[in-house]
């Protein structure tokens, strides 16, 4: 072959290559890089509009971490950045782990679904029920341990029209922030729930899905079942043993720096500071620390709920722990009250909603559960795809799309693996 030959053919050969077009990075975990970059570009946007002050997302599959960030700001003001170890007020993520106390003593043959709530707090033996404002019937049957996980007990979290008034007048319902929040009372939740008794409920047990203070009632009969108070039987059963360093009923002082703040959507959509008080900061660092809310009492952070719903991916195990049989599991995510929550293709089992069919919850597999908190946080477990998927912010009341908008960014991401 001749020296021009040769010459000619390199320069053809480089040609070529340089003609190809870049090589994408492999998928990881069934992820593709590429895709995954689009959930830092929204999230970063929404940030840079104002619409959101700071958030984190957390997603695993097969229990590895594949995207874990951090946007924006734990407190603006102060200029403290958003990190991932920020500790965020859960809300109603709180009632996922109060359902697994109540399924672990369930399991241990202390309470039983079909047990009456009257057989723990005898103050529900007999409950009623408004019809109106001014017509109160007594309730057709006794309230059950069941009726309770699946919010079709009747009772809300009396901030509707017709219980309103008698609510607010023992310091629940409106009196309760959005009524759900009783972190600033000097009682033990027991008392509370006592108190609720005496209050008409808004539908007949078992006859329709209404979300409210089930979960909290459920925290007494915790406490009731083990003899143990609900903070020390959730640090002592669940937290320590899943290594969830960070979750906690009230926080510890030297954790205050790493508290989120809490923001709200004025008239324009815009995230400002959220103010002091039940609608707002709480009093969850410097409150009495004495009622501990079964369905909405407590803090954690993204890696530590992470950790809480791999144990229920991994069928009620992790690292060597079991809080709950596989069994207990299946019956927990499964659809237990008919068309009672919806006729949108979701369901709702013992303290999750169930999506039912392809598209009910987004692009989510059907037998996906999950749920979230007052302050914009979510949640979702998709067996299907083996995904654990944790979305934390601190809005109340939130306007922005973010929360919504994750779960469907994590999924466009990804591309295989199955």
């Amino acid at each position: 072959m001749s020296l021009r030959t040769s010459t000619l053919l390199l320069a053809l050969a480089g040609t070529s290559l340089l003609a190809q077009p870049a090589r994408k990075a492999a998928p990881v975990g069934g992820f593709a890089p590429d895709r995954l970059a689009r959930i830092d570009r929204a999230l970063q946007e929404r940030v840079d509009d104002g619409s959101i002050a700071g958030a984190v997302g957390l997603v695993m599959r097969d229990g590895k971490v594949v995207y874990e960030r951090a946007f924006g700001w734990s407190d603006k003001e102060a200029g403290r950045r958003m990190t991932t170890d920020a500790i965020f007020r859960i809300a109603s993520q709180t009632k996922a782990i109060t359902s697994t106390a109540v399924m672990m003593l369930v399991e241990e043959g202390r309470i039983a679904l079909t047990d009456p709530v009257s057989r723990f707090i005898p103050a529900y033996a007999r409950t009623t029920v408004a019809v109106t404002a001014d017509s109160i019937v007594p309730a057709r049957r006794p309230i059950t341990i069941f009726d309770l996980l699946t919010h079709t007990a009747g009772i809300s979290y009396g901030t509707d029209a017709k219980v309103s008034a008698k609510y607010q007048a023992v310091g629940l319902g409106p009196a309760a922030g959005f009524g759900w929040y009783t972190a600033d009372k000097d009682e033990p939740v027991c008392t509370t729930m006592e108190r609720l008794a005496t209050l008409p409920f808004v539908a007949q047990p078992g006859s329709a899905f209404v979300y409210g203070y089930n979960t909290d009632i459920l925290g007494c009969v915790v406490e009731k079942a083990s003899g143990m108070s609900l903070d020390e039987f959730v640090r002592t059963r669940i937290t320590e043993p899943l290594g969830m360093r960070d979750t906690h009923y009230f926080l510890p002082p030297a954790k205050r720096e790493r508290l989120a703040t809490v923001y709200m959507s004025d008239a324009s959509r815009k995230a400002v500071r959220a103010p002091d008080g039940a609608r707002g900061q709480g009093h969850y660092v410097d409150g009495p620390r004495r009622n501990f809310a079964g369905g909405a009492g407590m803090l954690s952070t993204a890696r530590d709920y992470g950790r809480f719903l791999q144990m229920y991916l991994n069928g009620g195990t992790l690292d060597g722990t079991r809080l709950l049989g596989p069994k207990t599991i299946d019956v927990m995510r499964t659809n237990q009250v008919g068309r009672l929550y919806g006729d949108n293709g979701m369901g709702f089992g013992l303290g999750f909603s169930v999506a039912e069919r392809p598209g009910a919850d987004g692009f989510a597999s059907v037998g996906s559960y999950g749920w979230g908190g007052a302050y914009a946080t979510t949640y979702k477990i998709d067996p299907v795809e083996r995904l654990v998927i944790v979305f934390m912010i601190q809005m109340l009341p939130n306007a922005s799309d973010a929360a919504g908008r994750f779960p469907t960014l994590v999924y466009q991401a990804l591309v295989g693996g199955r």
